[in-house]
């Protein structure tokens, strides 16, 4: 069993989310100190006095701060776990402080394509108009050395110290053993990739299929047909990452299976709980406004929908949950019109 605070390093999170503070506890099992940044100065104030968000009971030593630049001056090493949306922003106010010997390990799963939302702008024929998350990193700042944290991580269940994996992805294995150090321990399991862009995929293609999950148990379809949907929802997710230059491998693993199976069968899932609420009935504006964090795989749903209008690749999951939560049909329709979908070879992408 490793010893608590093993290292004397002082490490940063920003993102005062669930997942942000599961990981900062994560890190201070193992590091000194740990900085946890706050851009709302009501929630910093609020989380200083309870000493506690949500289900998670912030660990003594996890220090909450709202200034960005004494993250960047007191922390080699920083996980950014924002949502997509707010991400580029984000590193806009980081980036000045920053330096090329820092480190920064996001836990983001979502693309970076706001212009989304203006249907006169449509992708182009290439990925260069979507970018992941260590890209804008790449473009924002001077840092190198870029990681990303990926796999099933459910916060709750991280918070109950529940046992757990990650995969640590970067094109540097200095990043992925410094992710390893300092968040490996008894009760949470961390492997390394360098494949960074596949990893990365998997855990944003995952969330389409979540949705899609959630609305098959939300109309009591069974276990046999949700084992088939997830099954091909992983197929769909292949060929898309194929087809945006990613490698097959990383999704046969905990950031793509195992990231798929957490997210597809658990309540925790926020993703999951909007596709059984859509099955409810309930309207796409009704559910996004109810809930305090954002569910990635709709805004990528969006993305992937416009994104192979010029790309010769077939996803009826995605198209059909576009369809879905832009109300042109019912969750009922849709999963008839599934069942009558002309598949072919199960499994293409192995060839």
């Amino acid at each position: 069993m490793a010893l608590k605070n093993t290292y004397s390093a002082t490490v940063g999170v920003i993102g005062t989310g669930n997942f942000g503070t599961a990981l900062a506890n994560l890190l201070a099992h193992k590091c000194k100190r740990v900085l946890l940044y706050a851009r709302n100065e009501q929630k910093a104030t609020q989380l200083i006095k309870t000493r506690k968000n949500g289900s998670h009971q912030i660990a003594d030593n996890v220090e909450i701060i709202t200034d960005i630049s004494l993250l960047a001056e007191k922390c080699n090493v920083i996980f950014p776990i924002v949502p997509s949306i707010n991400f580029r922003e984000m590193m806009k106010k980081l980036s000045p402080y920053l330096k090329p010997y820092h480190v920064l390990i996001h836990g983001t799963k979502g693309f970076d394509f706001n212009e989304i939302n203006n249907k006169n702008n449509a992708l182009k024929e290439s990925k260069n108009q979507i970018f992941t998350m260590s890209e804008v990193i790449r473009q924002e700042s001077s840092v190198v050395r870029i990681g990303c944290i990926a796999g099933p991580n459910l916060s709750k269940e991280i918070a109950l110290k529940m046992p757990a994996a990650s995969v640590i992805a970067s094109d540097f294995d200095e990043v992925i053993h410094l992710g390893q150090k300092y968040l490996k321990s008894d009760r949470f399991l961390v492997f390394g990739s360098n494949d960074l862009m596949s990893t990365e995929l998997c855990g944003i293609l995952k969330n389409i299929i979540a949705v899609g999950a959630g609305t098959i148990d939300g109309m009591k379809l069974g276990e046999n047909a949700k084992s088939l949907f997830i099954t091909r929802g992983m197929v769909e997710m292949v060929e898309i990452g194929k087809a945006m230059g990613g490698q097959v491998e990383p999704f046969l693993g905990l950031a793509g299976i195992g990231d798929l199976i957490a997210t597809c069968s658990s309540n925790l899932s926020r993703n999951y709980n909007v596709g059984l609420r859509l099955a409810t009935g309930e309207k796409l504006s009704e559910i996004t406004h109810s809930m305090r964090e954002v569910a990635e795989g709709i805004k990528t749903i969006d993305i992937i929908h416009e994104w192979s209008k010029n790309n010769p690749i077939r996803i009826p999951i995605t198209e059909t949950l576009y369809k879905i939560i832009h109300e042109e049909i019912t969750v009922e329709e849709a999963h008839a019109y599934m069942m009558k979908f002309p598949f072919t070879s199960e499994i293409k992408f192995l060839n």
